[in-house]
């Protein structure tokens, strides 16, 4: 049998992360706790995550011409990730991202999307071939959104399970939205969405019936310590958190959406790939940085055995 095949249309930000026990005050200057300089953005994160479940990969996006690139390219190819549809702007610089980390391990990121708002709908359709040959397309909101639709109308021709991350928390097209099979914001996503205050499991069950009810077929709300929720058509689920020691939050959700792509590409069991999904995010916390801490399906399987 052949291998599932996740195609991801997005991001690549290069990842300035600071550990800080707190973030200045206005006019204030602190000293780091730490520094590390990390690959990331959400497309390239959800690209490695679903590599790491086992899935084959293609990504399509956009880098600049300086030296961060370089550092992307040879990532993809030791994950062996298809990225032949990634093209180069020379006029702009690769995406930048600042986290910054608390000592309680929440975080805080200022983007510069650079690069990648050059990703246009005319190069998505340059790569329509990739896009529909794959089971799952995965989608976030660091490209511009008539990119994105464009993929997203691409793989629904195709008959293909179309998953939007509707992350950061930006304005987007309604199209876009009742184009997704399947939505998958965190709370403060969510909100945005559903216009109210999402802070436990029953108003992100709230939230989710909203946001099925503007035309998507199924809503999984992310609740970081809370777990998770789904809704579809017969499934209403809670899945509660892992007990893990928390040391950065920055890709859980992209460790989340990168294991449910990959399991729903293998198999229609929509339970069973946010089982798979939520233990990937709570690994996903337990290390510092973006794609270090995209786990193993080995570690994932094992957590799930615990």
């Amino acid at each position: 049998m052949s291998a599932a095949r996740v195609c991801v249309v997005g991001s690549f930000m290069t990842d300035l992360v600071w550990r800080v026990d707190r973030l200045p005050a206005q006019g204030e200057t602190v000293q780091a706790a730490g520094f590390g300089i990390f690959l990331g953005g959400k497309g390239f994160n959800q690209a490695v995550a679903a590599r790491r479940m086992g899935a084959a990969v293609s990504m399509i996006g956009c880098l600049g011409d300086d030296e961060f690139a370089p550092r992307f390219i040879q990532a993809l190819d030791r994950a062996e990730i298809e990225r032949s549809g990634i093209t180069v702007d020379r006029d702009h610089g690769t995406g930048v991202a600042t986290p910054l980390i608390e000592a309680d391990s929440s975080n805080r990121i200022i983007i510069a999307p650079r690069a990648n708002l050059a990703v246009t709908a005319a190069g998505i359709e340059a790569a329509a071939e990739q896009i529909a040959a794959a089971d799952v397309l995965l989608l976030q909101l660091e490209i511009p959104p008539e990119a994105s639709l464009a993929a997203a109308r691409i793989a629904t021709a195709a008959g293909r399970t179309v998953i939007l991350n509707p992350a950061p928390a930006l304005p987007f097209p309604q199209e876009l939205l009742r184009s997704a099979t399947i939505v998958t914001p965190n709370e403060v996503e969510a909100a945005a969405l559903c216009g109210h205050v999402v802070n436990g499991i029953e108003s992100a069950r709230a939230a989710a019936m909203a946001i099925r009810a503007r035309g998507v077929s199924t809503a999984v709300i992310t609740l970081g310590s809370l777990g998770a929720v789904g809704l579809s058509d017969g499934l209403d689920l809670h899945l509660p958190a892992h007990s893990v020691t928390a040391v950065d939050s920055t890709a859980a959700g992209d460790a989340f959406n990168g294991a449910l792509a990959a399991r729903l590409a293998e198999c229609d069991d929509l339970r069973d790939a946010l089982r798979l999904a939520n233990a990937a995010g709570a690994l996903a916390v337990t290390r510092l940085g973006a794609e270090p801490s995209l786990p193993a399906r080995s570690e994932v399987e094992a957590l799930l055995r615990r």
